[in-house]
């Protein structure tokens, strides 16, 4: 793709800083005028709706300028790191839709060329290998406008400090006893600079080069010289990241190797969610949560069990774009993504999940027949399904009413109502406990209006769901809610977070009947349940037992936004 001064104004201004940049670059020539970008995640967790984001950002920018984005692990810290994480990650990235053809990489594919950048280092003079603690560091660490002390060890010769590298890394000491550290400046007033660490002693089986190495590269090291390697043209990081840039720079010039550009960004936060991998850590461990890919989590391994769409978290990513402040989204427009995408893609079925039974009395004993039931009326091709009706269904309780307003469009006694797809009926009787709770409802029908209309032209406003009491398929159905009563629920630095849990997050119902259509479905397969919300199939589901999760309701905040 290029750029030219004749585009339009309005075309322009709809570009984000980084796609502004990237043109600039296009234009110039730079990078021969490619566009190589990369994922980096550190196998150390499950990926959340944050890292989404990013996944969004660097494939959707190199797929809009015609170029490659590579996936990298950062598998620098073998003590936290899995390959359980590896396999969880590829399937996030696959399943989000994006393609990085033969590039997978990791950082341990470059062990061998860090190590013999951190040599040349040494050789220079600008590293040296340090015997204090990071106890010891930390206490001689200054201030921005007080320089740190100097190391004893920062002035052993290079022929030492070659020795004890190499020493380092023929495992002949032990963890923590010494480091490599870069020999930068002392008086920086940005602390990353102050002679950082670039190598520490782990002698820890690594998931990829197995013990191979008990020297392991700190991030920072790590971080841009794999953007080096593999020729990546524009790095996109999160702030955090930005105080870190100069020292990414310092690395790369001294080496004189490819350099590419740092653009950093602001991170996702969600009202009413936590991001922090340490405390969605807590809720797992605390078994607050039902692991990482609980519906609630914002892990996308929870929310595409929950019923959340690749579309919708790409649709949203698009929505909320890219910018250079932190700021926080309010997690009802990633809903409203999440049920705009449903609208068009999740077939329609009809569950009760409050079960109320209705007998029609002067429908035959022992007969049933079949109904015709539109799909998805947002998608013609997606046809239609026969639904068996007989005497007695089942209705939601709260579709009758004793007492009903004038504006009450359900059942109550004595007023017609249209059950969908099926016919006109009308509650005569009601039957209660010796509780006086309602246990079932006697109704009559219309005979000539089946499919919902009458030959008399009678229009009926309430139009309710049911579901057939005798040919149906029994379902738990769980109902999900935020995981927090609040939007920031770990912004008050004295109070726990877990202080702000929703105890009503997650309801279990236990006995819902849903219509036999959806009996030996996939898990993971929508559906819209009419007049309810959106749910799909959970992995739990067995052929005795299926499982609903609800995704969304059908209407949220934004949707009139």
């Amino acid at each position: 793709m290029t750029t030219s001064d004749n585009k339009p104004e309005e075309t322009r201004a709809k570009l984000n800083f980084i796609e502004q940049i990237i043109e600039q670059d296009i234009k110039a020539g730079k990078n021969e005028a490619k566009v190589h970008t990369r994922f980096p995640p550190e196998p150390n967790g499950y990926l959340h709706i944050g890292h989404a984001k990013s996944i969004c950002l660097n494939f959707g920018i190199a797929d809009k300028y015609n170029g490659e984005c590579n996936l990298r692990f950062d598998d620098t810290n073998p003590v936290k790191e899995d390959v359980e994480y590896v396999d969880s990650i590829i399937e996030d990235v696959k399943w989000l839709g994006f393609d990085w053809e033969d590039r997978l990489y990791f950082a341990s594919d470059y062990f061998d060329q860090m190590y013999d950048f951190a040599i040349r280092l040494i050789k220079e003079g600008k590293a040296y290998v340090c015997e204090l603690t990071a106890e010891e560091v930390s206490t001689m660490r200054g201030t921005p406008q007080k320089p740190s002390q100097p190391s004893p060890y920062r002035v052993r010769t290079v022929e030492e400090n070659l020795d004890l590298f190499k020493r380092m890394k023929d495992g002949e000491f032990e963890d923590g006893s010494k480091t490599l550290r870069a020999k930068i400046d002392l008086a920086s007033a940005n602390m990353q600079l102050r002679d950082p660490a670039i190598y520490r002693i782990r002698h820890t089986h690594h998931h990829r080069t197995g013990d191979k190495w008990c020297i392991y590269p700190m991030y920072d090291w790590a971080h841009g010289l794999e953007d080096s390697i593999e020729n990546i043209t524009h790095s996109l990081c999160t702030l955090e990241f930005e105080n870190h840039r100069p020292l990414y720079d310092w690395f790369l010039n001294q080496l004189e190797v490819h350099h590419p550009q740092q653009i950093e960004f602001a991170r996702l936060n969600l009202t009413y969610t936590v991001m922090s991998k340490r405390k969605l850590l807590q809720l797992v461990e605390d078994n607050l949560v039902n692991g990482w890919d609980d519906p609630r989590m914002p892990t996308i391994g929870g929310m595409r069990r929950r019923g959340f769409t690749p579309a919708s978290l790409r649709n949203f990513s698009d929505t909320i774009g890219i910018a250079k402040r932190d700021n926080i989204i309010d997690v009802a427009l990633l809903e409203h993504h999440v049920r705009e995408d449903l609208n068009k893609v999740a077939n329609r079925v009809m569950g009760v999940l409050d079960p109320l039974k209705v007998v029609i009395t002067n429908y035959p004993e022992g007969q049933t027949e079949e109904v015709e039931a539109i799909n998805n009326p947002e998608d013609e091709s997606a046809g239609t399904r026969m639904l068996p009706f007989s005497r007695e269904i089942y209705i939601e309780r709260s579709d009758y009413m004793e007492d009903a307003p004038k504006k009450f469009f359900r059942m109550t006694l004595g007023k017609e109502v249209r059950l969908k797809y099926a016919y006109f009926a009308t509650c005569n009787e009601v039957i209660k406990d010796e509780d006086g709770k309602i246990i079932e409802l006697r109704c009559t029908y219309d005979p000539l209006s089946k499919g919902g209309k009458s030959p008399d032209g009678r229009k009926v406003k309430g139009a309710m769901h049911w579901v057939d009491a005798s040919d149906n398929v029994e379902a738990e159905i769980r109902l999900y809610d935020r995981l927090f009563t609040v939007e920031s629920p770990d912004t008050d630095k004295e109070k726990d977070f877990k202080e702000f849990l929703n105890p009503d997050s997650l309801n279990i119902i236990e006995k819902a009947y849903v219509e036999r259509s959806v009996k030996g479905k996939e898990p993971l397969t929508h559906y819209q349940f009419e007049r309810t919300g959106y749910f799909n199939i959970d992995k739990d589901s067995t052929d005795e037992k299926m499982v609903f999760n609800r995704t969304v309701g059908l209407k949220g905040g934004f949707d009139k936004k």
